[in-house]
């Protein structure tokens, strides 16, 4: 085993542990994984903000770009300690001005995402950060998002992927030559 891989198994585990799990929510039969207990420990978050802030220097990144909701409460953090711009993807209507929109599948209907048509200079390097990847639907959005507004996709970085719902399989095409990144994977 590597430094960095023992590295990285610790960070999964201290994270992993912050983690509650909440049955049957929001309906029967889903085992909701709940961040709220990890943003409360400040040395488990503290830890999760510096391997994302970590990424973004790595790849590159001159702005993290993080998915409503829950993805600005880890993005604009790294963004800050990365030293670089922290960018918001919104649900529709939820932005001023004039915007890139893309709309996207979900289990049960469609939603739409928008980013600001001014939020990247052309060819600046994106770092996408969220909390979950279940099924890809809303990171497959961002991605088309950023090619819109022009940005170069730095890498893909989720707090959680949930393997068993193979969202990574469903963003091989949209990725390029970017890097897609889990913290945890359960």
């Amino acid at each position: 085993m590597t430094a960095h891989t023992a590295a990285a198994d610790s960070l999964a585990e201290l994270l992993l542990s912050r983690i509650r799990n909440v049955p049957d929510y929001p309906q029967p039969g889903v085992m909701f994984k709940d961040i709220a207990p990890l943003l409360a420990d400040a040395t488990a978050f503290a830890a999760m903000v510096g391997a994302l802030a970590a990424r973004a220097t790595e790849l590159g990144a001159t702005k993290v770009v993080g998915l409503e909701a829950r993805g600005f409460v880890l993005a604009a953090p790294a963004a800050h300690a990365a030293g670089i711009g922290f960018v918001p993807i919104r649900k529709q209507g939820k932005l001023p001005g004039p915007v890139h929109s893309c709309s996207y599948d979900l289990e049960y209907g469609s939603a739409v995402v928008e980013v600001q048509h001014d939020a990247f200079v052309p060819g600046e390097r994106v770092l996408v950060v969220d909390d979950v990847l279940a099924t890809g639907g809303t990171v497959s959005a961002a991605l088309d998002l950023l090619r819109q507004a022009g940005a170069e996709l730095a890498g893909v970085v989720v707090l959680m992927e949930l393997g068993f719902l193979d969202g990574r399989g469903r963003l091989a095409g949209h990725l390029g030559e970017a890097p897609l990144e889990a913290l945890i994977t359960v």
